[in-house]
């Protein structure tokens, strides 16, 4: 009988309000993106110094996840999974290429902006939300609305750093420019402008920043708030490497982004921490602008906010910069639920993934559940920050190769069967691997018995940071290139 009255008043709303007006009902979503960064936000406590005053305002009217992290520490194969709903051990996905819909894995998939598309919301994005140019066309049937792509803006005339690798993105540092020249503050101005504007059906806003991926260049005004003589430089020890498994260096083998020996030996570590959260000030204000914008709008009252990050960032932790590792600086990012539906000033403990931000908003939007998602919905912590998850947080860097998250440990499994295993409690920082303590056998079966059931190896076309094991040779092969057993670590050993 229950189910009839509710079918016949589902019927009486169709008749008495119509599709669109039923439509008009449903909650607007916004959802801000922002690139390379890792937990130096203010609310997460992950840098003293951290100032983003807006991303803790945001975090006080909803749910923050403390402890969320990517399934994947690099731009691509991270955003491919997220909109996707395919962990990466289970697409192939990897690299920085293939794009997403060039994967025969994902061909077919629905994604997230797709998925709202086709139940009736207005897709709209600007600036980096797919890596690369994938989404921004018209035949691409992601968005009804493009605004301007991720850029960098304003650049000095020539590099600020002469770094080994000479990659032209790889820089950071200060030089005469206006905030107002920077590609972010585009991105701001036209969100600001979609929100000042009526739409006739709920929509689906995305605006995906550029910083504070590299290059690093702020402003003075930003640069100046973090002066060198007090800045703290994040915590290291001497040696750190020494407990964790060769193969560790191989997820990172030769990349783009410095070891922190070149930072030492330049002088170049505070220049590039301050650059870092220098940027990631000018960022929040540009997220600050936005939701100004949101509360001064017609749509404040109905609008979810979700803010994330693709993958973290470290700057010297574990003697390299970048990303592409399965610690914790490499995968913990910023998670934000704010908006009708979402409890207030919560903070939630928990692992959650990047994965669980497709599902939740289908639930928080009244939508049907979507298919073929590996991810779960966030709505019981969303409501009760304190509700348990029984599922751990997982981020993989090429095949076989898998970072687990439980609430107070981090286990790390490669491809060879070498292992990592810290207690975040008493460890916070991953200084002491202990998978070798004749006492953690359990807490390391349990958490094997957490591991994808499978992992796959790339698929065709996969290419950029790509590393390939050969477990019955014991061959590796990094980009295309074999690693001769006992080959010195570039930038670190040589």
């Amino acid at each position: 009988m229950r189910f009839l009255v509710l079918a016949l008043f589902c019927s009486w709303c169709v008749s008495s309000f119509g599709a669109d007006q039923l439509g008009a009902l449903r909650p607007n979503v916004l959802m801000i993106a922002i690139d390379d960064q890792n937990d130096w936000i203010g609310c997460m406590d992950g840098h003293s110094q951290a100032v983003t005053p807006n991303i803790d305002r945001l975090a006080g009217r909803g749910t923050l996840f403390l402890n969320a992290h990517c399934q994947s520490p690099l731009c691509n194969s991270s955003r491919a999974s997220l909109l996707s709903g395919r962990r990466p051990s289970s697409s192939g996905v990897y690299g920085l290429a293939p794009s997403l819909r060039q994967a025969e894995s994902l061909r077919d998939c629905t994604t997230l902006p797709q998925f709202f598309r086709k139940h009736g919301y207005q897709t709209m994005m600007a600036g980096k939300i797919y890596h690369g140019g994938y989404g921004r066309r018209s035949g691409d049937g992601e968005f009804d609305v493009v605004g301007p792509g991720a850029a960098v803006g304003a650049r000095p005339e020539k590099p600020l750093v002469r770094t080994p690798s000479g990659h032209p993105l790889v820089d950071w540092g200060t030089f005469p420019h206006r905030d107002e020249e920077k590609g972010d503050w585009a991105l701001a101005s036209w969100t600001v402008e979609r929100l000042r504007e009526d739409h006739e059906k709920p929509f689906f806003l995305c605006t995906g920043f550029f910083l504070p991926h590299v290059p690093c260049y702020v402003t003075k005004k930003w640069y100046d708030m973090f002066p060198e003589e007090t800045l703290e430089l994040p915590p290291v020890i001497a040696g750190d490497r020494s407990d964790t498994p060769r193969f560790s260096w191989y997820l990172h083998w030769k990349l783009p982004e410095p070891r922190l020996k070149f930072l030492e030996e330049s002088g170049q570590w505070k220049n590039l921490v301050r650059s870092y959260l220098a940027s990631t000030a000018f960022v929040d204000s540009q997220v600050g602008r936005i939701l100004e914008a949101l509360e001064s709008s017609k749509y404040a009252k109905n609008t979810i906010v979700v803010l994330w990050s693709d993958h973290g960032w470290h700057l010297g932790e574990k003697e390299i910069t970048g990303k592409n590792t399965l610690w914790d600086r490499g995968t913990r990012v910023p998670l934000i639920f704010a908006g009708p539906g979402v409890a207030a000033q919560s903070g939630c403990g928990e692992p959650v993934e990047l994965l669980d931000i497709y599902p939740t908003l289908a639930e928080l939007c009244g939508l049907p559940e979507p298919e073929q998602q590996e991810g779960h919905s966030l709505l019981p912590q969303l409501r009760d920050a304190s509700t348990p998850r029984p599922w751990p947080a997982i981020t993989t860097h090429n095949h076989d190769n898998h970072g687990v998250r439980t609430r107070n440990w981090r286990f790390i499994s490669y491809a060879d069967g070498s292992e990592e295993l810290y207690d975040m409690r008493a460890d916070p920082n991953e200084w002491r691997n202990v998978a070798g303590d004749p006492t953690m056998h359990a807490v390391l079966e349990r958490h094997r018995g957490l591991l994808p059931d499978s992992s796959r190896k790339p698929v065709p076309g996969s290419r950029h940071r790509i590393l390939l094991y050969d477990e019955t040779t014991g061959t590796l092969n990094w980009e295309g290139n074999d690693i001769p057993a006992g080959s010195p670590i570039p930038e670190y050993e040589d």
